[in-house]
C-alpha cells in the first residue's frame, strides 16, 4: 500500500500568531517546503459525526486575499461534493453562493 505524507510547518511570533506557514508533500511536483499565507484543514470525525478544523493564516496576509481564499475553498468543496456524491443540487447551490460572493468583492473593490 502506498503512503503519502503531508507536512505543515508553522512559525509563530511571541504571541503565538503565525508569521510563516510552510508545507511539503511527498507527491508535490517540486521538492522541499513551499510558503503559504493560509491553510484550512478539515477532518471528518466519523465516530462523533462532526468536523475537526484548523484554520491558520499569516499575520501579513491581505484581507482581500483571505476573502478570495475562502471563496476558492467553497468552490473546491462544491466540486469535491459533486465528484464524491453526484449531488448536482448541493454543488450548484454552493457555486451560486460563490458567484454572489465574487460579485460582492467586485463591488467592494470598485
Amino acid at each position: 500500500m502506498k503512503k503519502s505524507e503531508i507536512k505543515l510547518l508553522v512559525e509563530l511570533d511571541e504571541e503565538n500568531i503565525p508569521e510563516k506557514i510552510m508545507w511539503d508533500a511527498d507527491d508535490k511536483d517540486s521538492p522541499g517546503y513551499s510558503e503559504s499565507k493560509s491553510v484550512t484543514l478539515s477532518i471528518w470525525d466519523h465516530q462523533n459525526k462532526n468536523t475537526l478544523r484548523i484554520d491558520l493564516w499569516s499575520k501579513d496576509m491581505p484581507v482581500d486575499d483571505m476573502k478570495r481564499f475562502y471563496i476558492d475553498c467553497l468552490g473546491g468543496l462544491s466540486q469535491s461534493l459533486l465528484n464524491a456524491t453526484g449531488d448536482e443540487y448541493m454543488s450548484g447551490q454552493i457555486n451560486e453562493v460563490c458567484d454572489r460572493l465574487v460579485e460582492h468583492l467586485k463591488k467592494e473593490n470598485s
